[in-house]
């Protein structure tokens, strides 16, 4: 990680997003007096699960990959985030502690918001407390359909719902930044079987891969399996 002054030629003066123009000027420099900006390398984590949060992060550009594991390295991947979205909400009024893991699958720049002063602003600004409520329903509407997956869906469905989200982010060339275990914990599969299911797709001319490349060929029929 490495911290952003303003003399560096990567430093952005302002929070560039819809939900920060809903503030007032006060609030702007509240926001403004208790941010950092700082830049995450590849591979390196933005939280980690059980720390304690004193921020929330929002993301200037690049892409991060959200999970949560155990004691044994096994993890679960959550869902993907990109330029404009906050991590940490979760955290926001609850435990104080980072819920999950969150790792830079490219270089990531982002600002760290202290939570005292979005939790002054939440309290004073409704508009501002309505966009941000509709955020973590997001967030929480994409952890019910991969608990929903887990448990009620098939290995095929499962592996077909995971490529079908991981191709809605295509033009960040996604599958390059993945490994097979990432694929795999996205769909709650061992990578054994994440391997063996994607061959057998391949055969099936659903997809074609390329090393590391995926490219969904029959998506009407990945969608056909993943509800089985």
């Amino acid at each position: 990680m490495k911290s952003v002054i303003e003399t560096d030629n990567d430093y952005v003066c302002e929070i560039h997003s819809p939900i920060f123009q809903l503030l007032n000027s006060k609030q702007v420099e509240l926001i403004r007096s208790s941010k950092t900006q700082v830049i995450f390398h590849r591979g390196e984590n933005l939280t980690k699960q059980g720390a304690y949060s004193s921020y929330i992060l929002f993301i200037i550009k690049g892409l991060v990959k959200k999970h949560i594991e155990d004691e044994s390295d096994k993890y679960l991947n959550l869902s993907l985030h990109a330029s404009g979205e906050l991590i940490g909400l979760s955290s926001l009024f609850r435990q104080k502690k980072y819920t999950y893991t969150t790792i830079a699958l490219k270089e990531t720049q982002a600002f760290l918001i202290e939570s005292s002063s979005l939790q002054a602003v939440l309290k004073e600004n409704s508009d501002f407390s309505y966009e941000m409520i509709q955020r973590y329903c997001k967030e929480n509407q994409r952890i019910m359909d991969l608990l929903h997956n887990m448990t009620f869906k098939q290995m095929y469905a499962r592996l077909s719902k995971t490529l079908l989200y991981l191709d809605e982010w295509s033009v960040e060339q996604i599958f390059q930044l993945l490994t097979r275990k990432d694929i795999a914990a996205f769909a709650g599969l061992s990578v054994e079987t994440t391997i063996k299911l994607l061959k057998e797709f391949e055969q099936e001319k659903i997809i074609e891969l390329h090393d590391k490349a995926i490219t969904i060929v029959n998506k009407n029929k990945l969608y056909e399996y993943s509800q089985l």
